[in-house]
């Protein structure tokens, strides 16, 4: 599958410009390409408790599984600059659990596989 990372990046600029972040004015958007070729999108949404904030990437799986599902392929992830930005280890662990360890995550370095983003991950096939 061919990987239009711009197309991802602005889906991923556009997300972050939604995010509610009124406590840390740190907005985070991430946008994905699915395998069936469809992008899913997400941003952090704070709380006044701070503790029950959302991260973008929460809204992204959930975005994932309530518009069909699927594996995430290519995955960008910006701050407020619109600079890539990586994800949080909690957040890793939600990426590689819907992409598996040959997602790609977009760094300023270039594309990085999942499984070098999160080394020695724990997923699905761990609980068997």
């Amino acid at each position: 599958m061919d990987i239009n990372w711009e197309e991802i990046h602005q889906h991923a600029i556009a997300a972050m410009k939604k995010a509610y972040a009124p406590y840390s004015n740190f907005p985070v958007g991430v946008a994905a390409l699915v395998n069936d070729g469809r992008i899913v999108e997400g941003c952090n949404v704070e709380n006044a408790s701070y503790g029950v904030g959302l991260c973008a990437e929460c809204g992204l799986v959930s975005n994932l599984a309530t518009s069909g599902g699927g594996k995430l392929i290519a995955i960008v992830c910006v701050g407020g600059d619109s600079n890539f930005l990586a994800p949080c280890g909690r957040c890793r662990q939600l990426l590689f659990e819907h992409g598996g360890p040959e997602a790609l995550l977009m760094t300023p370095e270039g594309p990085q596989k999942m499984s070098a983003m999160l080394p020695w991950a724990f997923g699905p096939e761990d609980l068997k």
